[in-house]
């Protein structure tokens, strides 16, 4: 069991100076420092007036700082996903907050403070409203979730009494970013309650991981499906194996081909989580390759069934009574399993349609590995679908082009579904898209289909490089009135593909700052074959790109960002 469920004894009772909070490399971030900083955001906040904040930080360390600082200055922390812009102006412009703090413009300034200046630290009050997060929008827009600090250090208490002795004395290093709520729940907030220290810096790529994990110690690993279904053969995995004591998995389904992957190269299989941002964490599991392990409920968590619909009630959910779960559900020994969400299912040309069964048929195929289907209404409502095709489907895509894939699947279709209701759009993707969380969402899937974004294919990718073959169609909207009868590529357009597939691949800073040695040595046409390769520095905030086909190079050059202006 942990030392303090409730944080803020922490800073009322404390721990050792010495005691290890958070690393950062090889540097240990003591108690004592961390109650300095903790104070130093405290007085920001206790002197501005206003009472609603936005934090989004990249490092874990100063997030956890800001938002203790923040909570005991008796304001309400609202968690952003990015900080792009259009997303601050977006909080900014409805009201939703008094100011912002951290890795954004404009924010709250903080100053270092002397060990005198340590305020006398009070209990927070637990029924205060703590915590604002948004719903991933998988399924829909964004919904902004409010939480009590009760609802909080009550789901801590519980991942800590089914969790504790897993644990041991790891330090927690994570994928997630504690900008969702799995993330400041398993990262920040049950690692500070239970004294174990937390890494800094969140583990982007897979070689982060095999780094991170192979450095002394032991450790505990809370990553995304996104990031456990990806993990490659060649990186060295052995010595990640000695120190890793547990792989925890939250934010979707782990697909059962990574089960094998995960046992072989991190010599074991996830725990998984099983919740949502308005109930909280739920249930959990740990399967192995050859066996089924049902579904069992978190402590405090109660469950019932309604029909197939299972229905969640605790001490941490948003609500005091049952919530209904989108997912169907079957019970069986032990416990209960999902069955997939039932909430997919619509009429289109007056045709009930299952976006699951859909999804399944072309899984059957074997001609794609991953696949979202999504209804898009317009002046006709359709079915549009996102595919990462296998090698076999690349195998058609590449020998009869794209309407060669679409027409083998549309085939496989017309066994489950009416040919009025067939897919009408087709994306073909080498990976779909995931945010820090590790989230495929509504918004960024429909995003593929947008006319002004070019068709792509994947050809390489490290951890700071990435090289995409572009495919230029005639009926870009870009080519239209530039230049009528000489159709070119605007530079413009360029420059703003970089930046889009830069962030796609990227953890940029939020801000553009300045452009250098931008060049455009030649046009680009309509169906020329268009290679862009970028590389993003992090330390300097760089990003440098060129742009090259058969007949040589068409641009190049850095764009720079940073966290401010």
């Amino acid at each position: 069991m942990p030392e303090f469920l409730d944080i803020a004894e922490l800073m009322r009772l404390g721990r050792a100076v010495d005691h290890p909070v958070a690393l950062r490399g090889p540097i240990r971030l003591s108690f004592s420092t961390f109650e300095r900083d903790v104070a130093a955001w405290h007085r920001a906040f206790a002197m501005h007036s206003g009472t609603r904040f936005a934090l989004y930080f990249q490092d874990t360390y100063a997030f956890a700082t800001a938002l203790l600082g923040a909570w005991h200055a008796n304001k309400t922390v609202f968690l952003l996903a990015d900080a792009l812009p259009a997303n601050v102006a977006g909080l900014q412009s409805e009201s939703l907050v008094d100011g912002f703090a951290g890795d954004i413009s404009g924010v709250l300034c903080v100053q270092p403070i002397t060990d005198g200046a340590i305020p006398a630290w009070q209990t927070l009050d637990r029924l205060c409203p703590a915590l604002v997060v948004y719903t991933s929008g998988s399924s829909g827009p964004p919904v902004a979730i409010r939480k009590r600090l009760s609802q909080l250090f009550d789901e801590v208490s519980a991942l800590a009494q089914c969790f504790d002795n897993r644990l041991g004395d790891a330090c927690i290093c994570a994928t997630v970013s504690h900008q969702h709520i799995y993330g400041l729940l398993f990262a920040v907030l049950l690692p500070l309650a239970t004294g174990r220290p937390f890494s800094a810096q969140r583990l982007v790529f897979a070689e982060d991981i095999a780094t991170e994990l192979a450095q002394s110690g032991v450790r505990a690993l809370i990553a995304s499906p996104a990031h456990l279904k990806r993990l490659p053969d060649q990186l060295p995995w052995s010595q990640v194996q000695q120190n890793l004591c547990a792989v925890f998995s939250s934010g979707g389904p782990l697909p059962d081909e990574a089960l094998p992957v995960c046992l072989r190269l991190l010599g074991q299989t996830p725990i998984e989580v099983y919740g949502s941002s308005e109930t909280g964490g739920v249930a959990w599991r740990q399967r192995q390759p050859d066996g089924i392990f049902a579904w069992q409920v978190l402590p405090g968590v109660e469950i019932r069934f309604d029909d197939d619909a299972l229905q969640v009630r605790s001490a941490h959910t948003d609500s005091a009574g049952w919530q209904t779960m989108s997912d169907r559900v079957r019970v069986v020994q032990g416990g209960f399993e999902l069955l997939g969400r039932s909430d997919r299912v619509f009429k289109i040309e007056e045709k009930r349609v299952s976006l699951n069964a859909v999804e399944q048929e072309l899984l059957r195929t074997g001609l794609v590995d991953e696949v979202r289907v999504l209804v898009q209404i317009g002046q006709r409502t359709q079915l549009i679908v996102a595919a990462v095709p296998s090698n076999a489907g690349w195998s058609v895509f590449e020998q009869g082009g794209k309407q060669s894939l679409n027409a083998r699947l549309r085939a496989a279709l017309e066994r489950v579904i009416e040919p009025s209701v067939l897919p009408r759009r087709w994306r073909y993707v080498s990976a779909l898209p995931v945010n820090a969380q590790g989230k495929t969402t509504e918004a960024d899937l429909l995003a593929l289909f947008d006319s002004r974004r070019p068709h792509t294919r994947l050809l390489t990718r490290s951890a700071d490089t990435v090289s995409l073959q572009i495919e230029l169609r005639p009926e870009s909207p870009y080519f239209d009135g530039h230049f009528t009868g000489a159709p070119i590529l605007p530079g413009v357009v360029q420059l703003d593909w970089v930046v889009l597939f830069g962030r796609e691949y990227f953890e940029l800073p939020p801000n553009f700052l300045r452009m250098e040695a931008v060049k455009f040595q030649q046009v680009i046409k309509p169906g020329v074959p268009i290679e862009m390769a970028i590389q993003f520095e992090a330390e300097r905030g760089r990003l440098s790109f060129a742009l090259h086909s058969a007949a040589g190079p068409h641009a190049s050059g850095r764009i720079i960002f940073g966290s401010a202006e």
